[in-house]
C-alpha cells in the first residue's frame, strides 16, 4: 500500500496462480506450476517462497527461497531435491521436485512479492504421488478384457445374425412348400410294399409258367 501525492491510498496486489491439484509418479521429477502478475516492474526485490504442509497437519515447512537466485532447502525431507524451472521476468515461479516419493504427499504453497507490490493470494496446490506399476498393472488389466470381450462379442453376434437367418430360411421353406402329415407318409410306405410284394408275385408267376411248359 502507498500513499499518492494527493494522500490517497493505492493497494498494489499481485494476482498468482497454481494447480490446484497434480498427481506424480515415483522417481519421476514432478514440476509444481506457478504464475503470477504484478503491477509493479519485476526488480531485484522480488521474493518468491514455497512451503510444504503434509497431509491432515497445520506444519509448514520452508522447501524453496527465491531472490535474484534460487536458494532450495538444505534441510528436511526435501534436502537437495528441489530445482528452479521459472523465470520471474515471464511471470512463472515455478519448482520441480526431483526423485518424488509417496512421503511426498501434501499441500505446496507458492508465495510471491514484488514491492511495493506484496498483496496478494497464495494458492496451494494439493500433490498425490503414486507407485507407477499399480497404475500400468490397472491399465494391462484393463487392456486384457478388451481383448477377450472384444473377440467374444463379435462371435456372439456373428453365432446370432446366423441362427436368425436360418430360422427365417426355415419358416420361408415352410411357407413356399406343402409338408407331409404322418399319416400321408406312413401311406406312401405302405404303398410301395404293396408295389414290391405285386411285381415279386408276376415274377413268380413268370417263372412257374416257363417250368411248366418245359415239362412239355
Amino acid at each position: 500500500m502507498i500513499q499518492s501525492s494527493r494522500g490517497v491510498y493505492i493497494v498494489l496486489s499481485l494476482e498468482i496462480k497454481a494447480d490446484a491439484h497434480v498427481r506424480g509418479y515415483v522417481g519421476e521429477n514432478i514440476k509444481l506450476k506457478c504464475t503470477f502478475k504484478s503491477t509493479s516492474s519485476i526488480s531485484d526485490k522480488l521474493t518468491i517462497d514455497w512451503t510444504y504442509r503434509p497431509p491432515s497437519s497445520s506444519r509448514t515447512e520452508s522447501i524453496f527461497h527465491y531472490q535474484s537466485f534460487q536458494y532450495p532447502t538444505t534441510v528436511g525431507t526435501f534436502r537437495n531435491r528441489i530445482s528452479w524451472v521459472g523465470d520471474v521476468y515471464n511471470g512463472d515461479a515455478s519448482i520441480s521436485i526431483i526423485n518424488p516419493t509417496i512421503k511426498d504427499n501434501g499441500t505446496f504453497s507458492c508465495a510471491v512479492k514484488n514491492p511495493p507490490d506484496v498483496y496478494h493470494n497464495i494458492p496451494g496446490t494439493e500433490l498425490t504421488v503414486t507407485e507407477r506399476g499399480f497404475g500400468m498393472m490397472l491399465s494391462s488389466v484393463a487392456l486384457l478384457s478388451i481383448l477377450v470381450f472384444i473377440p467374444s462379442a463379435v462371435v456372439g453376434v456373428l453365432l446370432l445374425v446366423r441362427m436368425g437367418r436360418k430360422s427365417a430360411g426355415l419358416k420361408k421353406r415352410n411357407k413356399s412348400g406343402s409338408k407331409k402329415s404322418s399319416i400321408e407318409v406312413s401311406a406312401d410306405a405302405d404303398q410301395e410294399k404293396d408295389d414290391c410284394m405285386a411285381k415279386l408275385c408276376v415274377r413268380c408267376a413268370e417263372c412257374l409258367d416257363s417250368d411248366y411248359e418245359e415239362t412239355y
